[in-house]
Order: structure tokens, then C-alpha cells, then sequence
């Protein structure tokens, strides 16, 4: 019985359980397989399915952990760690590819696809002397920019999508891959008079992790990498003829406490829309995970998703003009 005790204890401090019914266990060994069990889902590791063929409009990255598919939008949480304020981020574009691959949010499960305009697939392009994106571009899980509410500090609204995010560490990570960083700043991109913030982030394991903190760190000990991100973002639409981009704040990037307020208000954000209790906006909310979703689906269910899609084949050739330098005068 004292090992029983100490067991359930166990289960309480972490997960704030306040009793258990144990009419459910008959050993002592039955409870402890079930926490085992439990703790191991809350560490889970994430892995990707391709579908489709690269390069392609069918194109498709499903995400699954230990239990099976699951959506980078909604399944994955938003803090690794919230005591310590380490975050998920679902990187959708390594750096220095040109590809604009983002988290479908209106297609169920919400996997990763190319972005497409006028029925043709995007590529950002170089802007002399940026080779595609200067940083792991990417997004945090369980976040929305709400496209109905105003936000207080751009007087704009929200651009219907999760948060974005610049990883700025040095290693190149892979599409797909759900890398735990740290808040360092943002700044504000006003894209057809909508808020589009920008997180600017660092991996955790990044060697340069310990010494960034806070924004004027960034300046610090990479210098210019904040200039040169506000002028990525201001000229990368340049070569297709439209004007400059605008921000908000005359383009400043705002401290790591401003940034993470923001955070959570678009996770605050996104709560409602799991919950149904703000419009949709034809965004797809199909989750394996969220208790009392509305839009909670079973495991077998999401299998079925992933396998109606079409099945993988070899990368399609592309046009050779994505590799085009772009001089811009501003």
C-alpha cells in the first residue's frame, strides 16, 4: 500500500490530478505501467510521412508521434517546457531554400504544402544578397492570428495563421522537424493591412543559446542579422512588382517580454478556435489530442486521412528560374 501511496503522488504533482479511482487498477505494477505509459506520451517524439511528389501540387508532409498522425497546428504543444519557457516550433522551410512550404490550415491534420498562386507553385526569390530564406522559417504550434480581432499595438488584424518564426541559430534544420527554442524578440510585418509578426527565436542547442536572452543580445553577438531580416522582409515581394512591405513600430524589433505577451495571446486565440467559440474562417481543426474539441478525431480516423492522399512518388523538376538573382533598388 505505501508503494501504491507514493505512486499516485507521483501522478498528482505533475499532472495536477487531484484523485484517482483506483477500482481501476489491480496491482500495484498495473498503476505503475499506467504512468509509465502516461509520462512517455507527454515526451513523445514527432516524425514525418511525404506524400505526393515533391516539387508538386499534391505535395504533402503528415505529421505523427508515437500513437500515429496528428497535426502540427493543433496536436503538438505549444511550450516543450512552460516553467522554463521553451517552445515547440514546427519548421516548415530550412534555410536557404526558396520553396514557400507552410502548415495547410484548411485541410485536415493540416500538413505542410507548397503555397500556390495563380495555380503555380511559390518560390521566394533571391534578393541579392539573400539566397532564399536567412533563417529556419517556421511556425509555432497551437497559435492563430486571429483575422477578427484588432490588435491593440498594430492596429491591424490578425492574418488567419498560426505565429511565424525565424530560428537564427546556425545549424540548418530539416522540413518537418519540431525543434525547442527560446523567444528573443519580434517584429511586426503589416502585409495587406494585416498583423504578420515575426518571432525571432534561437534552438535551445544552439552554442550561442546561453548568451541570447533578450533582442539587444542578437546585436550583440551577431550584428546586423536584425537589419538584414527587417530588409528580407521589407523587399522579398519587390521582384514580382509590388512595393515595399510595411511594418509596424518603423520596422524596430520589441523585446523578448513583448514578444512572448503576444504569444500568448494568439495561443489564447487559438483555444477559442479549438473550441469552436470564434468563426473558423474555413480553417481545418481536426485534432487527435485536445480534450472536449468539438473537432477531436479518433486515431484510425486520422490513418485514413493520411492514406487518402496520394501516394509518394519521385521529386518533379524544377524550373531553373528559382536560382535567378534579383537586384533591388530601394
Amino acid at each position: 500500500m505505501f508503494s501504491l501511496r507514493l505512486t499516485c503522488a507521483f501522478l498528482g504533482r505533475n499532472k495536477g490530478i487531484c484523485f484517482l479511482n483506483l477500482s481501476r487498477f489491480t496491482s500495484v505494477l498495473q498503476l505503475s505501467r499506467y504512468r509509465q505509459n502516461y509520462l512517455h506520451q507527454q515526451k513523445m517524439s514527432y516524425s514525418t510521412v511525404e506524400r505526393g511528389c515533391p516539387n508538386s501540387l499534391d505535395y504533402r508532409v503528415y505529421f505523427r508521434n508515437e500513437l500515429g498522425p496528428i497535426s502540427p497546428f493543433h496536436d503538438i504543444p505549444l511550450f516543450a517546457d512552460k516553467e522554463n519557457k521553451i517552445y515547440n516550433m514546427v519548421v516548415e522551410i530550412p534555410r536557404w531554400t526558396n520553396a514557400k512550404m507552410e502548415i495547410n490550415t484548411k485541410e485536415p491534420l493540416n500538413p505542410i504544402h507548397q503555397d500556390v498562386k495563380k495555380g503555380k507553385l511559390r518560390f521566394v526569390h533571391n534578393c541579392f544578397p539573400h539566397h532564399g530564406y536567412i533563417w529556419n522559417y517556421g511556425a509555432f504550434p497551437q497559435t492563430w492570428e486571429d483575422p477578427g480581432k484588432v490588435d491593440s499595438s498594430t492596429g491591424c488584424k490578425g492574418d488567419n495563421d498560426p505565429i511565424d518564426v525565424c530560428e537564427i541559430g546556425y545549424r540548418i534544420a530539416s522540413r518537418g522537424q519540431v525543434i525547442q527554442v527560446k523567444v528573443l524578440g519580434i517584429m511586426a510585418l503589416i502585409d495587406e493591412d494585416e498583423t504578420d509578426w515575426k518571432i525571432i527565436a534561437i534552438d535551445v542547442n544552439d552554442p550561442l543559446a546561453d548568451k541570447l536572452n533578450d533582442i539587444e543580445d542578437v546585436e550583440k553577438h551577431m550584428p546586423d542579422l536584425l537589419q538584414a531580416t527587417h530588409e528580407w522582409f521589407k523587399i522579398y515581394k519587390m521582384p514580382d512588382g509590388k512595393p515595399q512591405n510595411q511594418f509596424a513600430f518603423d520596422g524596430e524589433a520589441k523585446n523578448k517580454d513583448f514578444a512572448e505577451k503576444v504569444v500568448e495571446e494568439t495561443h489564447d486565440n487559438w483555444q477559442d478556435l479549438i473550441q469552436n467559440k470564434t468563426e473558423k474562417e474555413e480553417l481545418a481543426c481536426s485534432n487527435v489530442s485536445v480534450e472536449d474539441s468539438p473537432c477531436k478525431i479518433s486515431i484510425d480516423e486520422a490513418e485514413s486521412i493520411v492514406k487518402q492522399s496520394p501516394e509518394p512518388g519521385p521529386a518533379m523538376p524544377r524550373d531553373q528560374s528559382v536560382n535567378k538573382w534579383h537586384f533591388v533598388q530601394l
